[in-house]
């Protein structure tokens, strides 16, 4: 299945490809200064491309699809499930079905609109009824309910969330290698 040709996609995975400190910050597992990295660089270009909502979601799922494959973080993306499309889910839909509890459901919603944002939360919780297993990637700060990160220049917090998954996945025993020590 090819995903179609995507031009946030494209410029971000060739300023990873080009980057001559990202090999080496990846091998030293310092993945929230990758992100920074890659936000200082790449986010004014990938804002221009598409409505800044949009962008700035397709260049989440870009960076935590990369960063969750380098840092050995077992997760399953663009998932059909339910009748909906879920975004990120660590470990993945077999523990979610099994164990809600062990597993994170990662809303990466393309808008900044709250009620649409509330309502696909209301819809994740059908399918993970532990709310504090779903986590929201903004564009910008919105006040809500649930643990959120913003990806932007001016908050830093979207570059602490592989660190958070791989706590979560380490307390919940999801990490069976226990790659990152968090």
């Amino acid at each position: 299945m090819d995903e179609e040709a995507n031009p946030i996609k494209d410029y971000l995975f060739d300023y990873i490809k080009n980057s001559q400190i990202i090999p080496q910050l990846i091998s030293e597992k310092k993945f929230d200064v990758v992100i920074e990295d890659i936000i200082q660089n790449c986010y004014d270009k990938i804002i221009n491309l598409d409505e800044k909502d949009v962008a700035v979601g397709v260049l989440a799922t870009g960076i935590l699809h990369y960063l969750l494959t380098n840092a050995l973080l077992n997760s399953q993306r663009k998932i059909e499930y339910g009748g909906m499309e879920l975004d990120i889910v660590v470990p993945d839909i077999k523990t979610l079905e099994k164990d809600a509890k062990m597993s994170l459901i990662i809303c990466i919603p393309k808008s900044s609109d709250k009620q649409i944002i509330e309502q696909k939360i209301s819809q994740l919780e059908k399918i993970q009824p532990v709310k504090e297993n779903i986590w929201v990637v903004l564009s910008e700060n919105l006040e809500m309910d649930k643990k959120t990160f913003v990806l932007s220049k001016e908050n830093p917090s979207f570059s602490k969330i592989i660190f958070e998954i791989a706590q979560f996945s380490n307390v919940n025993g999801a990490n069976k290698f226990k790659i990152l020590r968090v």
